[in-house]
């Protein structure tokens, strides 16, 4: 099987390449400022776990390979106003929105969208960074550079927020897993739970949007479409064209995980729908030293980054799955002494989800 590399060796590089293994694939992550001539790109797939890069000798290099895959899909997702064209061409529902160009829009902003809006850069914020939540009389926050760099959405009042993880194959098949619940706080994911029988209307809607995308982009491997839940419909937050946080549960709660169903993709491999019989809950470990006492809990499996910890850096994440819902949640009630107190929040927040 040929090898592939991986633009990008931050933490989802690294499980790309883990997940490489068992099948005999060599996975090289690559760092952007890494030397064209020292990296095996000639004869290798390229895929990227990252939507937009610098210009370095390396990336002008691979920008003509022509087995970079989605070479050209990724500027057009990475632009939240060109993704959100998108969504609009092919009709699916997104929160409203319109370009923010000028502080002299604002009343026409407030007058449309009404008295929350979100202001987010239409390249690089992520985590909750770039991002304002402003309303009449707070425009002056809003930095001056950001103008014409922004697009402003609706704030919508949500009932929960859902993503839903794919991949299509090169012969257009495609294969999903159950939608995840997500629990975000100040924009960053905290926790996601999912469950082996989600809520069929939801699924089949979410599956036909992502559809509907991956096919007229022609994508090929695994695609994250982001939702808020609204009533009875979903309306998509944001799109990411890569392996996902929110999808890290399948690494311990699918038959095959999210990064080797990439590999399996862009490689042109066999295509099957994972088996997911278990409920299974993400905790993202965030600027939290390890602390090997969670190992303490048999349906712990600990994922960490080998990362310097810092203040609202994902250093890594535990897995927790089992066919009980019960067992889960004492769990999870055990692990709550074990985590500092910005983690509470969600794990309750999980509890809650295993009863429903």
């Amino acid at each position: 099987m040929k090898p592939v590399c991986v633009l990008g060796n931050g933490q989802l590089g690294r499980m790309l390449r883990q997940a490489g293994e068992p099948l005999g694939i060599a996975v090289y992550p690559v760092g952007l400022d890494a030397e064209p001539e020292a990296v095996p790109y000639h004869h290798s797939v390229i895929t990227a776990e990252i939507e937009r890069w610098p210009e370095t000798p390396l990336t002008r290099e691979l920008a003509t390979h022509s087995n970079f895959v989605n070479r050209d899909i990724f500027p057009r997702l990475a632009d939240r106003l060109t993704q959100k064209q998108l969504l609009d061409q092919l009709q699916l529902a997104t929160a409203p929105w319109q370009l923010l160009a000028s502080p002299s829009e604002w009343p026409q902003v407030f007058a449309n969208l009404g008295e929350l809006a979100i202001v987010k850069r239409r390249v690089g914020g992520y985590d909750g960074r770039g991002q304002w939540r402003l309303r009449p009389g707070q425009q002056e926050e809003l930095p001056a550079e950001a103008y014409g760099e922004c697009i402003v959405e609706q704030g919508i009042n949500f009932s929960g927020e859902v993503s839903l993880v794919g991949a299509r194959g090169h012969q257009g098949q495609t294969v999903f897993y159950p939608l995840t619940h997500n629990l975000h706080e100040a924009g960053i994911l905290r926790t996601s739970v999912a469950l082996p029988r989600p809520n069929p209307a939801l699924q089949q809607q979410a599956e036909q949007m992502l559809t509907a995308i991956l096919n007229e982009l022609n994508y090929v491997g695994v695609m994250a479409m982001e939702c808020f839940i609204v009533g009875d419909r979903l309306l998509i937050n944001e799109l990411a064209p890569r392996v996902h946080n929110s999808g890290h549960w399948t690494q311990n709660g699918a038959s095959i995980s999210q990064f080797e169903l990439h590999l399996r993709a862009i490689l042109d491999l066999p295509l099957p729908k994972p088996v997911v019989n278990t409920p299974s809950v993400m905790v993202n470990l965030i600027g939290t030293a390890v602390n090997p006492q969670w190992l303490s809990l048999p349906l712990v499996n600990l994922h960490w980054y080998d990362k310097e910890v810092r203040d609202g850096r994902k250093v890594g994440h535990l897995n927790l799955n089992d066919p009980e819902p019960q067992a889960l949640q004492q769990t999870l009630h055990a692990l709550a002494p074990l985590l500092p107190a910005e983690y509470q929040s969600g794990l309750a927040w999980a509890q809650g989800k295993l009863t429903q």
